[in-house]
């Protein structure tokens, strides 16, 4: 596992992909300082675990990457991670939006790929949050609309609280 490798690989296959008026890298590289400043407390394995998918996050869902590819090049756990953490399919917002929720209310946190999941989940959250605060009044009023259900299906008291309490702060 290599963080600098899952980089690498999510900008290339993101490519011209826009994230507002930024590369798409933006959007990754602000979820990966959320999870190295919460992965600070944590072992160097876990810390290199969350890395990778905070870089890869969206590639299942937002590249043309499938799981295969994924798996072949970094793994069963972290193609896993990636995969819960990414919409399923579905006509509307809403409808992916409860599937994804259904899914993740369902992780077990004790499981390595769904405690990444979840902690990246909530940094994505997060960073989606500040930067709509900034840029996006229209987007920032849909994320708190969908906070409490959102909440409800991705945090588990204890894992990453800080991340947390600030998701709790701009959307709650």
């Amino acid at each position: 596992m290599d963080v600098a490798a899952a980089k690498a690989f999510a900008i290339a296959a993101h490519g011209d992909q826009r994230y507002g008026e930024h590369a798409y890298r933006v959007h990754l590289a602000a979820v990966g300082e959320i999870v190295e400043t919460f992965a600070q407390a944590s072992d160097d394995a876990q810390a290199e675990l969350l890395g990778i998918v905070a870089w890869l996050h969206d590639v299942l869902e937002d590249t043309a990457i499938d799981a295969a590819a994924l798996r072949d090049r970094f793994g069963e756990v972290i193609t896993i991670a990636v995969d819960l953490v990414s919409d399923p399919p579905g006509d509307t917002r809403r409808v992916r939006k409860v599937a994804l929720h259904r899914r993740l209310a369902a992780v077990d946190v004790d499981d390595r790929a769904g405690r990444a999941a979840l902690i990246v989940k909530a940094a994505d959250r997060l960073a989606n949050a500040k930067a709509s605060v900034k840029s996006s009044k229209r987007l920032l009023a849909m994320y708190s609309a969908e906070h409490s259900e959102f909440r409800a299906a991705v945090f588990r008291p204890g894992l990453c609280d800080s991340i947390w309490s600030e998701i709790d702060r701009l959307l709650g």
